[in-house]
């Protein structure tokens, strides 16, 4: 690859290679797992952090490559537009993060509430996407009389609310103790 042509740094495409392959460890390794699919885990973490420390579109970048990883490693596919709504299309949300400054007014300091509202609003990107097919493809495993909507809105809640809990409380740690001492690129 001739770096003088590239738009993309060398160091980017290896951070993300890093990051997706940490999420793929961190998947397998949950810590709670749900009877159709879906895990409380750390996996979305990695992907924040490229977001936050590069930006929106690597964020965008490697959401999508750890969506079609997940979709080699652990695939479930009962129709092309169900495959792109539960494996490339959510993790790609967890990127908008980084559209978000977090730095505060000087620039060294993190705004840790804007950290906050950035996975929110990934995470809230990631969540809409999950109940979309969960109404659209797997209405049936809802209870029967139980609205198809308020399944899919709880059973992905279940995990999703937690995992971005963990992931927010864990990149405080990081952002604070490893982040902060050093410029974030």
């Amino acid at each position: 690859m001739n770096n003088e042509n590239s738009n993309i740094p060398v160091r980017l495409i290896a951070e993300i290679g890093v990051a997706v392959a940490i999420s793929t460890v961190l998947n397998f390794l949950p810590l709670f797992k749900m009877p159709q699919a879906g895990s409380v885990s750390l996996e979305m973490l990695p992907i924040f952090l490229i977001a936050l420390r590069w930006g929106g579109k690597p964020g965008l970048m490697a959401g999508v490559v750890y969506g079609f990883i997940q979709l080699v490693v652990n695939p479930y596919v009962i129709h092309p537009v169900q495959m792109l709504m539960d494996y490339p299309l959510p993790y790609m949300m967890l990127g908008i993060a980084g559209f978000f400054s977090i730095r505060k007014n000087n620039g060294k300091d993190i705004n840790y509430t804007k950290v906050f509202f950035a996975l929110l609003t990934a995470g809230l990107g990631r969540f809409i996407i999950h109940v979309l097919s969960g109404v659209i493809f797997f209405a049936s495993y809802a209870p029967e009389g139980q609205n198809v909507w308020t399944y899919s809105i709880v059973y992905n809640g279940s995990f999703m609310i937690p995992s971005l809990i963990l992931c927010y409380i864990i990149l405080v740690v990081v952002l604070k103790n490893f982040i902060l001492k050093k410029d974030m690129r």
